[in-house]
């Protein structure tokens, strides 16, 4: 029976730091990784979640989430940076399962290519630059 599935990426990783969703997209054709369980799947939707989350953190994904419910998903991946990444991440599980208890939410996405630890490190690097921007330039920083 075919599959419908929705992912759910990690805002910084998306916004910030420019992920496509491109390993994630290739597994899915090729089921990999977390997409192996599939003989037959038709993806519905990307979204991402709502950035780190203030008091009304859960609130905002599940507004989110359900702009893909509303399309009969069966399942919705959590991207692999998201489960890597996300400090909130149990906490989403939970209230995503309570409010959505008919729809499977998977942890992760493509094979996995670096342990958490160390892509935790190497992303944090990323974070951590110096952002530029045309006052530097202008300026010969």
């Amino acid at each position: 029976m075919m599959k419908r599935i929705g992912i759910l990426t990690c805002s910084n990783a998306t916004q910030d730091l420019g992920c496509s969703s491109v390993s994630c997209l290739r597994d899915l054709r090729k089921r990999k990784g977390e997409f192996s369980r599939y003989t037959e799947a038709v993806l519905i939707g990307i979204i991402n979640c709502p950035g780190c989350p203030t008091i009304t953190g859960s609130e905002k994904m599940l507004r989110r989430i359900k702009s893909l419910t509303e399309f009969n998903v069966d399942a919705i991946h959590l991207t692999y940076c998201l489960i890597a990444l996300c400090p909130f991440k149990e906490k989403y599980f939970n209230d995503l399962r309570k409010t959505f208890p008919n729809i499977e939410f998977i942890a992760g996405t493509h094979e996995v290519h670096l342990e958490h630890s160390e892509f935790r490190e190497k992303v944090s690097g990323l974070f951590c630059q110096i952002p530029r921007n045309m006052i530097d330039i202008i300026h010969n920083r």
